[in-house]
């Protein structure tokens, strides 16, 4: 996390914060921004499937008193009018999710707020964006292959891992990457790397029969799933009886895949949009680099920087759909 805050120059002084207090590799998010000299951060917790509020509460704390800055922390149960109206910077994190109309009427004219990812990556139900786009509030992704964040780099590790957590062993496997963004070149390096076998296909209609022994689904979000009844019907045709398809990303039809003599992981829904497998899997090094570059990019908005191709910040179009 030092390091991190050092590599990326972020400075959060004289900053209020709103994020969340999370668990596991979570955790670092309002802890960096109080090392990073924010005055004060709130940090929103509630029960989920990841911890209870009083785990929540322990683990961030536990990571913040050694470093100095617990006591600029606040951990809060209930948003109030009065926080938001205080914050500079307020990240799209899930316990937050989703960032409501009524919130956003609420901050500050020169709030941001932190996307915590790519801008092309950005969901509708995250957030209401014509809320931002009437209070002319920033919506600021962040530049996830600058080389101080350089989280793009894990992206294919993380396809290896999703992988043999499913039983297949990567190495003289043939395996159909259907991508049709640009997680494709860490993804194909990262598996080839490992010895895999790997042809890409730009949608789930070209990929060719073959004796493929997993798909690995990594298509950007769409109103439908990205692999349906018709597309499960298609990749049966091709692969195998038996044959496996991942979901990085993407939504996928489990029963349908299911249906059509395929396998499917991983094997419960991970919820629209996400991907299926987070990075905290392999660590906690490329959260601490996605937290740390989310709250570096919206910290440079807030100070009036300029967005440009190679720095930290991206901005989320208005007319997104």
């Amino acid at each position: 996390m030092k390091l991190a805050v050092a590599e990326t120059g972020l400075n959060m002084s004289g900053m209020t914060v709103l994020t969340e207090a999370a668990t596991g590799a979570y955790a670092v998010t309002p802890v960096l921004a109080a090392m990073a000299g924010a005055k004060h951060v709130y940090a929103f917790t509630r029960p989920s499937r990841h911890g209870t509020v009083s785990d929540a509460r322990r683990e961030t704390l536990d990571l913040a008193a050694p470093l100095g800055v617990a006591d600029r922390i606040e951990i809060v149960e209930h948003i109030r009018p009065e926080m938001l109206h205080n914050v500079d910077i307020v990240t799209n994190s899930g316990h937050l999710r989703p960032l409501t109309a009524e919130l956003i009427d609420q901050l500050r004219d020169d709030a941001v707020i932190a996307l915590m990812f790519e801008a092309w990556e950005f969901r509708r139900e995250d957030l209401d964006i014509e809320a931002c786009a009437r209070r002319k509030i920033p919506v600021v992704g962040v530049n996830e292959r600058h080389p101080a964040v350089d989280v793009f780099s894990f992206l294919g590790p993380l396809a290896v891992k999703q992988l043999h957590d499913c039983g297949l062993a990567v190495l003289g496997s043939r395996i159909g990457l259907l991508c049709d963004n640009d997680f494709l070149a860490p993804l194909h390096t990262g598996l080839t790397n490992l010895g895999a076998n790997v042809e890409t296909f730009n949608s789930v209609e070209a990929a060719h029969p073959g004796a493929w022994d997993a798909f690995v689904v990594a298509l950007q979000p769409a109103a439908t799933p990205r692999v349906g009844q018709a597309e499960a019907v298609h990749l049966a045709a091709c692969a195998p009886a038996g044959a496996v398809v991942t979901q990085f990303w993407g939504d996928v039809d489990r029963a349908a895949l299911t249906a059509n003599g395929l396998a499917v992981w991983p094997t419960q829904s991970v919820g629209q949009g996400h991907m299926g497998i987070l990075l905290s899997e392999i660590g906690p090094e490329p959260i601490v680099r996605l937290q740390t570059g989310g709250l570096r990019a919206a910290e440079w908005v807030r100070r009036g920087g300029a967005v440009t191709r190679d720095g930290f910040a991206q901005l989320v179009p208005y007319g997104r759909v």
